[in-house]
């Protein structure tokens, strides 16, 4: 059975110090904040999927409030729920994102937008 841990506090977070190593301050339910030695405040989420102990990156402190971690935390336990593994959901949505727009197609037309005025009327054949 899972320990208890007293959940985090806004006031315990803003006073927590770095030390000369990294360490934890657990919120449960696998979120906790590791503080680095140079003073980063991290925001990770501990789980198993298929077996195996993972960490996800949730964000850094103060840029990602308690409350947003705990969310964060809430919609990751929600995917695990659903037999999905949130940090491959996570890539596959920046990678979603990142190549949206980005076909060939749509690169070379928008080089050849770009260049055309510079063309001799000969050099820029109609569009289709």
């Amino acid at each position: 059975m899972p320990r208890k841990t007293a959940p985090l506090t806004d006031s315990a977070l803003k006073v927590a110090k770095p030390k000369d190593r990294p360490y934890k301050l657990s919120d449960g339910e696998g979120l906790y904040l590791e503080v680095m030695p140079n003073g980063s405040k991290l925001w990770r989420l501990k789980f198993r999927f298929n077996g195996k102990e993972n960490r996800l990156a949730l964000g850094t402190y103060p840029t990602v409030p308690l409350q947003q971690a705990r969310k964060r935390r809430e919609d990751a336990r929600q995917l695990l729920a659903l037999g999905k593994n949130p940090a491959a959901e996570r890539d596959a949505s920046r990678l979603a994102l990142q190549l949206d727009g980005q076909s060939f197609e749509a690169i070379a037309r928008e080089w050849h937008a770009y260049r055309k005025p510079r063309w001799a009327p000969s050099d820029a054949p109609n569009e289709r």
